[in-house]
């Protein structure tokens, strides 16, 4: 996906193109992560469905929940639903940041080639 790092850095357009993708596969996930957590709520606690999204989004968000659990399922789908999330807002994170990150230490590695 990315070039190699003897190669030229990636022409701007390449490099939007790559950020571009990455974020829309990020932000799809977080849609479709959003939208789990959503359900769970709302099948598991008879949460409405606002309350739903906006309890979802805060554990997400990694801010924590805002309503208590009351029964014994929905228990276990929120401490599911907030490991999945911890580890889903990292990995977004990564995916979204990737090109970005690709692209310095690749500028940084052809300036020390150049020095060689």
């Amino acid at each position: 996906m990315f070039e190699p790092k003897t190669a030229p850095l990636a022409p701007r357009s390449t490099f939007l193109r790559r950020f571009r993708n990455s974020l829309s596969i990020g932000l799809s996930v977080i849609a479709l992560s959003l939208f789990l957590g959503m359900w769970g709520y709302h099948a598991f606690e008879r949460m409405a469905w606002l309350d739903a999204f906006e309890n979802a989004a805060m554990i997400l968000s990694g801010m924590g929940p805002l309503y208590a659990m009351k029964s014994v399922s929905g228990k276990l789908f929120a401490g599911i639903y907030a490991i999945y999330s911890g580890v889903a807002l990292l990995t977004n994170v990564s995916i979204i940041f990737a090109p970005v990150l690709h692209r310095l230490y690749h500028k940084f590695h052809l300036s020390d080639l150049e020095q060689d």
